[in-house]
């Protein structure tokens, strides 16, 4: 282990004169590259919120005219009412956005990127070119992306699991032309993008660690980041298979995922395939991905609450042993998502089966931090109160996912705003919510400037008040049965009595969405006038706030520090401050803390 490290220290001894392309641009700094994830995701997510904010006015006010559908959507909003084929394309692209370029990239990215060789204590990553390539394949995937948004046809219009027969053929609407097959792509080329970052994270992990840090040391958070690199090594690889079959179901005439298909009247050629492989296939990857999502989110959460509670996070290896059985289930539970596709109801029983363990570690998780709050001397700054904030929809929108992972209880809810509320709780906001405390805590190691508290509490608050008027009533709306996905349901007499819940969600989602501007002006404005940070601005245990404040190739100037001690030595009975830094060795008859 050490001697990787010496030869990273020789290969950084000389530092070379770099210029504007190689440092802002084609970067190889993992710190540089973890902007770059930060700010594209941020972009990304800004595209995908105002979204999903076009499509809750249509819901909330269907077939009504509105001056801001023909501003944005032009051809597709005729006279200002919005046209349904663009309703189900903004869907598709506000799912894709949120869930692969702004909670998976956008997360994953910066914060495997910016953390990983600064808590472990390696120069960099064990790669700095694939490091860089996999940024600009992620934002030419983005790039593609965003251009399906601006062809004639219009964007992807299947919702954004993309399911054949209506993703596989081009002549079935507008959204299934040129738009499809540019998300096909964009989706292909971010998938080696996620690649190749998880393999850098995981061969980082394993080989640069510094002198003393053992695996048993490595914060909660590194271990989070590993782990859904090797969740997404192993389930990737399925979606861009799945991806390719579709593209030559498109476009060479194959017949992966079609059979007996007529189309006004006219018999198609296709034989012998099934739309239903390509949801295992789709959901072999779409369930990991919730973890590949949630993870990183719930990694920052420990280092944050320990921090911020000044007590060593409660659990340590029970919290390591979670994460490890999370990772193993969640690969074994896809075919939830699929009760109603006419599988056996043994086999449905099997999924139930698995589906409801992965419960058991999601308690550990959710039942350690509150213990880990409980009696601590709570510093409530932004990064802390998104933590809690994370802790509540963990728990809120995972209680729905027991009904959601039954086989009889899902049949009736299935595909209705239920699901809807479900996985934007535990996935969508706990995973934001997640973004949001590692940004509010590791701006000061990013940008050398600290956040602007006041406002980042008045962020907090609202979007915390916002983000549940929006996903609880939706909830109830669901176990009305209301379908999700229509652009209207106007002509469903008995969903009259809750179109006014629709407006209540919209209002709330239009003040969550603005409160999102509070938070982009404080983190534009104090990259440049935030007030400077000081070394250690959290009083906190683990390495990387023992790095200069001015950012450096390497790292550390000079020799690496060695690690003596656990990552979470808060409050140590006997000791001068209430934290004790991993690279301070332990004194005579200390014992090393690890429960």
């Amino acid at each position: 282990m050490s001697t990787a490290v010496t030869t990273e220290e020789e290969v950084h001894e000389h530092h070379h004169k770099e210029t504007f392309i190689t440092k802002y641009i084609f970067s190889q700094d993992h710190k540089m590259i973890a902007k770059q994830y930060l700010i594209t995701g941020l972009f990304m997510g800004i595209i995908g919120i105002a979204m999903s904010l076009l499509f809750r006015v249509q819901l909330a006010w269907p077939e009504q005219s509105f001056k801001i559908f023909e501003v944005f959507l032009g051809k597709w909003a005729p006279e200002g009412v919005m046209d349904p084929n663009v309703y189900l394309a903004l869907v598709t692209i506000h799912g894709t956005i949120m869930v692969f370029f702004v909670l998976t990239a956008g997360l994953s990215g910066t914060f495997s990127n910016l953390l990983i060789p600064l808590q472990i204590g390696a120069r960099d990553m064990a790669s700095g070119l694939l490091n860089m390539i996999a940024y600009w394949l992620f934002f030419l995937s983005s790039v593609l992306m965003i251009a399906s948004l601006f062809v004639e046809a219009g964007p992807a219009a299947a919702g954004w699991t993309i399911y054949p027969p209506l993703s596989a053929l081009p002549q079935a609407q507008p959204g299934s032309g040129l738009g499809m097959t540019l998300w096909l792509v964009s989706m292909a080329i971010f998938v080696a993008s996620s690649l190749l970052g998880s393999l850098n994270y995981i061969v980082t992990v394993i080989n640069l660690r510094t002198k003393g840090m053992s695996f048993s040391r490595l914060p909660l958070t590194i271990w989070a980041f590993f782990i859904t690199a090797i969740i997404g090594v192993v389930s990737f690889p399925v979606l861009l298979s799945a991806a390719l079959l579709l593209i030559m179901d498109r476009s060479f005439g194959t017949s992966f995922f079609l059979s007996d298909i007529f189309i006004q009247g006219e018999v198609l050629h296709y034989q012998g395939g099934s739309p239903v492989l390509y949801e295992h296939l789709f959901w072999f990857l779409g369930h990991p991905e919730v973890y590949i999502v949630l993870l990183p989110a719930l990694g920052i959460t420990s280092e944050v609450i320990a921090t911020n509670a000044r007590k060593p996070i409660f659990g340590y290896r029970a919290m390591v042993a979670s994460i490890l059985a999370i990772a193993f289930l969640s690969t074994i539970v896809w075919g939830h998502h699929m009760f109603i596709s006419g599988m056996k109801p043994f086999l449905g029983s099997v999924f139930t089966f698995t589906t409801l363990l992965i419960a058991i570690p999601s308690a550990v998780k959710a039942f350690n931090y509150i213990t880990t709050l409980w009696k601590g001397n709570l510093q409530l700054n932004p990064a802390m109160l998104f933590s809690i904030a994370l802790v509540s929809t963990f728990i809120s929108g995972g209680l729905t996912g027991i009904i959601l992972g039954d086989s009889t209880l899902d049949i009736n809810v299935h595909d209705t705003y239920f699901v809807v509320a479900h996985f934007h709780l535990v996935m969508g906001i706990s995973a934001l919510y997640g973004l949001f405390a590692g940004v509010y805590h590791w701006f000061p190691k990013m940008f050398k400037r600290m956040m602007n508290k006041n406002l980042g509490y008045i962020h907090f608050w609202i979007t915390a008040v916002g983000a549940y008027g929006v996903f609880f009533p939706m909830h109830f709306i669901g176990m009305a049965g209301l379908p999700r996905r229509y652009y209207t349901n106007t002509a469903f007499p008995y969903f009259d009595d809750i179109a006014d819940i629709n407006i209540v969600i919209s209002i709330f989602a239009f003040i969550a969405g603005a409160a999102q501007i509070i938070f982009l002006y404080n983190f534009i404005h104090s990259i440049y006038y935030g007030k400077e940070t000081t070394q250690n601005p959290w009083k906190s245990t683990t390495l990387e706030w023992t790095a200069p404040i001015e950012h450096m190739h390497g790292n550390w100037d000079g020799e690496i520090p060695h690690v003596y001690r656990w990552a979470y030595d808060y409050s140590k009975p006997g000791k001068k401050y209430d934290y004790v830094p991993q690279t301070v060795p332990l004194e005579k008859g200390e014992e090393e803390l690890q429960h």
